[in-house]
């Protein structure tokens, strides 16, 4: 096989790294040769408070062990904050290869019982505080020819959880940015990918039993966040990641059937259903085209 993965010489920020999964994966790229820019606004969960003492904290840890790191206390959906997060990091280090949008919050609620304030906060945080650092960071990357950008989503995204709507509205959204950056990305060698994470935060420590949560820890997942982030990186993947296990979502779409334009119905959609929907030939796109070529093939009889 081949060596150890390395990132000396590289300039890496991670979001929300003040604690949980961006901690762990701050300390690993440190520890692997990257100067790593630690962003934590400090709140809680819910996202209210807020200062950068974890950050420090964490940058502190990684000095200790003779790495090199800076904290960033700005806000991921503020567009002065963000621009501040870069502008440091390129005063600093003159160069940004790697963005690990990390940071997110809670807002947990039955739809019938969510204001709308919870759903656009977390939609803020999640969406735009990944978009907002990832468009400042673009063109830097762009112009080196070279980036590697993990955006952080979840099977409640993918498949669905109770009691959180507006978290899952807005982690599967960073799948659908993820899909274009990838295309817009690859003639400058700038690679997107999703981690889906299991793992025992802040964020999840009231949902599950601690003999569980004590399997879950983040630093079972960051191995492969950290894969993602390296030259040898994969592009448009999503990775679920937990307790030491590692596995690809995928989206599916079936072959179909094409039921012709004369006479189309409502009946023939439902009468052929079985037809519709069935699993065998299935394909997953790596984009949109891949989609219209096959209906323009079933058009012609193919």
């Amino acid at each position: 096989m081949a060596g150890e993965i390395r990132f000396d010489g590289k300039v890496a920020i991670v979001t929300g790294a003040g604690g949980g999964l961006g901690r762990q994966h701050a300390l690993e790229l440190a520890r692997r040769g990257a100067r790593v820019v630690i962003n934590d606004l400090g709140g809680s969960v819910d996202g209210t408070g807020g200062s950068s003492e974890a950050a420090q904290k964490v940058v502190e840890e990684i000095k200790a062990f003779g790495g090199q790191a800076i904290a960033n206390g700005a806000s991921v959906t503020d567009d002065a904050g963000v621009k501040q997060l870069v502008d440091q990091t390129m005063g600093e280090w003159g160069r940004i290869d790697v963005l690990v949008a990390n940071a997110g919050i809670l807002r947990d609620k039955s739809f019938s019982k969510m204001e709308i304030a919870d759903f656009e906060a977390v939609m803020a945080v999640h969406v735009m505080g990944t978009v907002k650092p990832t468009k400042a960071v673009w063109e830097i990357m762009r112009a080196q020819n070279y980036g590697r950008i993990v955006v952080t989503t979840s099977s409640t995204g993918l498949y669905g959880n109770f009691g959180q709507t507006n978290y899952g509205t807005a982690k599967l959204g960073l799948v659908g940015f993820m899909n274009t950056l990838k295309l817009e990305g690859q003639k400058n060698n700038i690679h997107v990918n999703a981690i889906s994470p299991v793992a025992a935060t802040r964020m999840t420590e009231n949902l599950m039993p601690p003999n569980i949560l004590e399997r879950l820890k983040p630093e079972y997942v960051t191995p492969g966040v950290v894969y993602l982030c390296s030259d040898e990186a994969p592009t448009g993947v999503v990775l679920t990641a937990g307790a030491g296990v590692f596995a690809v979502a995928r989206i599916y779409e079936t072959e179909g059937v094409y039921l012709g334009e004369g006479g189309l119905s409502v009946e023939e959609v439902r009468d052929n259903w079985d037809k519709i929907s069935d699993p065998a030939g299935q394909a997953a796109y790596f984009n949109g085209g891949e989609q219209t070529q096959k209906f323009f093939r079933k058009m012609s009889g193919g």
